[in-house]
């Protein structure tokens, strides 16, 4: 469809095809989603292009916010989608230049310019999440999805104010070696040592994804505060007065 309507507009256009010698049967949409940026990543770093833009809208805002509260995101995960950011899997930088409109605006431009939206068949399952989201809060009317998506566009701003005193504190308490890492947590916000513990593990992480989900940092900042050791994503961790943070030794090869 899409190549189509490039066509009629004289518009160059690639159509990107899964490499999967199957389709996934299960995480569909998760698998989907991360292919997807897979193949338009590569594509825009293979011709050096600066960007690339996706057509995420405030509705698709609103479900992404409801889906993280329903599963107790913290601050920056009820930040939602950024309107700028990293592709995920490729360094190309990622835009969302449509994040503050609604999706029947964006259907009634598409009206006026003659042009009839694709329906994917999978907005309509009931099987994940997004969809049950969508479904709920088009049944309810007391339910501003425009309202949500702002809320989660403040939510980035004090994600982003968060950070910014995660960085002054790393600068005054840490002291940080090629490999290894010094902390003095003190008494400051608990916020603000989740991020400086997760800033360290990513930093000395040599193996599995470089950042904590929320319940792994949880668990690992109680077993610090208790003057425990622990090792994760390949770093040996040591609680205490001071917590360290160093590679831990290589495994043994049986």
């Amino acid at each position: 469809m899409v190549g189509r309507v490039c066509a009629s507009l004289d518009v160059l256009h690639a159509i990107l095809t899964p490499g999967w010698s199957e389709p996934p049967g299960t995480a569909i949409q998760e698998r989907a989603r991360k292919e997807r940026y897979r193949l338009l990543g590569h594509w825009v770093e293979e011709r050096g292009l600066k960007a690339l833009a996706t057509a995420h809208q405030a509705d698709d805002q609103a479900e992404t916010l409801l889906m993280r509260l329903a599963r107790g995101a913290g601050v920056r995960g009820l930040a939602g989608m950024r309107p700028r950011s990293i592709t995920p899997g490729a360094h190309v930088r990622l835009v969302r230049p449509l994040l503050s409109w609604r999706r029947a605006e964006l259907e009634a431009i598409c009206a006026d310019a003659g042009l009839t939206p694709c329906a994917d068949p999978s907005n309509e399952d009931e099987r994940f999440e997004r969809v049950r989201v969508r479904h709920t809060v088009a049944g309810a009317p007391w339910l501003d999805a425009g309202a949500v998506a702002r809320s989660a566009s403040i939510l980035a701003d004090a994600d982003a104010a968060l950070d910014w005193a995660m960085k002054a504190e790393w600068e005054r308490s840490v002291h940080e070696r090629r490999d290894a890492i010094r902390y003095h947590p003190g008494d400051i916000p608990a916020e603000i040592r989740r991020r400086i513990v997760g800033k360290a593990i990513g930093k000395l992480a040599t193996e599995g994804d470089r950042e904590l989900r929320g319940p792994e940092l949880d668990r690992l900042i109680t077993s610090l505060s208790a003057g425990g050791t622990s090792t994760i994503r390949g770093v040996l961790c040591a609680g205490g007065a001071e917590w360290h943070f160093t590679a831990a030794p290589a495994r043994a090869i049986r």
